[in-house]
């Protein structure tokens, strides 16, 4: 059995954690530079408040709402989850963090224990230990344990946070309430294909031949299809692993030169490359774009894209630059003021999997070399090295105007208590 342990509305209980009197009142995080809403309490939610909402939009209805504003504050977020992750860790031996603010916990060997009890006491010390309320599911695999929860999630007072699929009976429940777009590892190209066919709950995708969702879905649908039919078949970082990595920016001004946006690209290029090793990965597809600031009628507005692929699968960030500004190059326009540019990494897989190829392949030097960078950023300083092609005294700080205090990382702001 598994158990998935979610936090519920993370970034906004987190806020809430050094702030009570934001209890019961609604919060939204926007992303970077404080461009759109990223999370939302159920508050905010039920106030018409959409996931993406840019945030300059619906400035009046914050303010006619009062709806309280945060700027995402990563470091905050992340040693609440620490937080979080070491409570979870003294109830089983065997924990599998998902996400910042998921983990699976593996209850091989208990069997004979009240689940739904466990569940409970889970529940309870997590919020009790952190301030953070969580749901729990579980179930006999990942991702029967991922819809359990989601149910817990959906029916607050029915379940009280935890609910168990440990009968056959309750499984087909389950899955025929469940929407195909819904489940855990079917991606919008997927459920617009078995909608096609006419698959619309998760049930109706369990009754499908192996040999249809293979051919369509590759083999890792089959194991997701025997998942759901309680065989514990798929692995956590199976789905895990993204099927592509982007890191686009907006800038602080408007861009002219070529150079600057090179410098900017290579930056972005670096950065997917990062993300792409850690996941042990490699891409086989680099896309590049850019474009104008669609807000401003006055100016000449342009949107181009590019995909480059490449000549070998790679996760060097030499090549990926390499080939990002060969893009970048093909789709630049002169005279016009860009203000957004990003980077997409797709065709990914994993290392283990990349296609050889007879004439072309990454320069064996290329891996050494990311490897030792990578060890010194990560141990030393983020961005303690950098490559040529980057500005070398530029320090990208984002904007983040609505920033609360790093309550539980920084002396001078930890939380002040007056008696």
């Amino acid at each position: 059995m598994f158990a998935l342990v979610d936090c519920n509305n993370f970034y906004a209980s987190c806020e809430r954690v050094f702030q009570p009197n934001l209890r019961n009142q609604p919060i939204v995080v926007l992303s970077n530079n404080d461009g759109c809403v990223i999370a939302r309490s159920n508050e905010a939610k039920a106030l018409g408040v959409p996931m993406g909402a840019p945030a300059f939009k619906y400035e009046k209805l914050f303010m006619q709402e009062g709806i309280h504003v945060f700027s995402c504050n990563f470091t905050l977020y992340g040693d609440m989850s620490n937080r979080v992750m070491n409570v979870l860790s003294h109830f089983t031996p065997e924990i599998e963090i998902y996400s910042v603010d998921e983990a699976f916990l593996n209850l091989k060997g208990f069997e004979l224990y009240n689940l739904g009890e466990y569940g409970n006491n889970i529940r309870h010390t997590v919020t009790k230990n952190t301030g953070i309320p969580v749901s729990v599911g579980i179930a006999q695999t990942r991702s029967l344990a991922k819809l359990a929860n989601r149910i817990a999630k959906k029916f607050p007072k029915e379940t009280k946070g935890v609910y168990v699929i440990d009968t056959d009976e309750k499984r087909i429940k389950a899955l025929k309430w469940l929407k195909i777009g819904d489940v855990w590892g079917i991606g919008r190209q997927h459920e617009k294909r078995l909608l096609l066919r006419g698959i619309r709950t998760a049930y109706e995708f369990t009754e499908l031949s192996n040999q249809w969702v293979q051919k369509k879905m590759s083999v890792v649908g089959v194991r997701l299809k025997k998942d759901l039919q309680g065989k514990e078949t798929i692995q956590a970082e199976e789905i895990k692993r993204k099927q592509s990595i982007s890191t686009t920016r907006t800038f602080e001004e408007n861009y002219k030169d070529f150079n600057l946006i090179r410098e900017r690209i290579s930056t972005f290029s670096i950065k997917c490359a990062e993300k792409l090793r850690q996941q042990k990965s490699k891409c086989n597809l680099i896309m590049v774009f850019i474009r104008t600031n669609n807000h401003r009628s006055d100016q000449q507005q342009y949107y181009r894209n590019i995909v480059v692929k490449t000549d070998y699968p790679t996760s060097s960030s030499i090549d990926i630059v390499k080939y990002a500004n060969k893009g970048l190059k093909t789709i630049f326009k002169e005279g016009l003021q860009y203000k957004k540019a990003g980077i997409v990494l797709m065709g990914i897989v994993p290392e283990s999997e990349a296609q050889l190829n007879l004439f072309f392949h990454e320069n064996p030097k290329h891996k050494r070399l990311m490897q030792t960078i990578d060890r010194i950023n990560s141990t030393i300083a983020p961005n303690k090295i950098k490559f040529a092609c980057q500005d070398l005294t530029r320090t990208w700080k984002m904007k983040q105007e609505k920033l609360s205090q790093c309550y539980s990382t920084k002396l001078n702001e930890i939380i002040e208590i007056k008696i």
